[in-house]
């Protein structure tokens, strides 16, 4: 039996010794069995409970709750569908800025084109993802 159950019958069964004083007056052996009798029919009532029936306790829950991930799978899919619309050297500005965190010079030193070039890319790159994105009434 769970604790918490337990400490309920033993609660109902001493409110009932409470309301019932009368009881109090006979021998200890007799209000002893009162007490017990009356946490017996107690737990037998809480058994055939219908609560009993339909709940089962349990210490660890069978699945965790987590945050609704819908909003954020559609925004990454939008995003790669509209960076495929990109050209190849866009995409690759893009990418190497925006999602891998590289610099300006490095992207520039890894193309092997100049920094200008690499700034002039993710300006275009961006304002045409902006406009994709506007297209699909997601971006302003």
């Amino acid at each position: 039996m769970d604790h918490g159950l337990t400490q309920d019958i033993v609660q109902e069964t001493l409110l009932k010794a409470w309301k019932n004083p009368a009881i109090l007056e006979r021998g200890e052996d007799a209000v002893r069995a009162w007490l017990f009798t009356v946490a017996r029919n107690l737990l037998v009532d809480h058994r055939r409970s219908a609560r009993f029936r339909r709940e089962s306790p349990t210490e660890f829950l069978p699945e965790v709750s987590s945050p609704d991930q819908t909003d954020a799978m559609l925004d990454a899919w939008m995003i790669s569908d509209v960076l495929a619309t990109l050209s190849e050297a866009h995409r690759r500005a893009i990418v190497s800025a925006y999602y891998l965190g590289n610099s300006v010079a490095e992207i520039a030193k890894a193309e092997g084109v100049a920094v200008g070039t690499v700034k002039s890319r993710l300006h275009y790159a961006m304002a045409s993802l902006r406009l994709a994105l506007q297209e699909r009434g997601a971006g302003q």
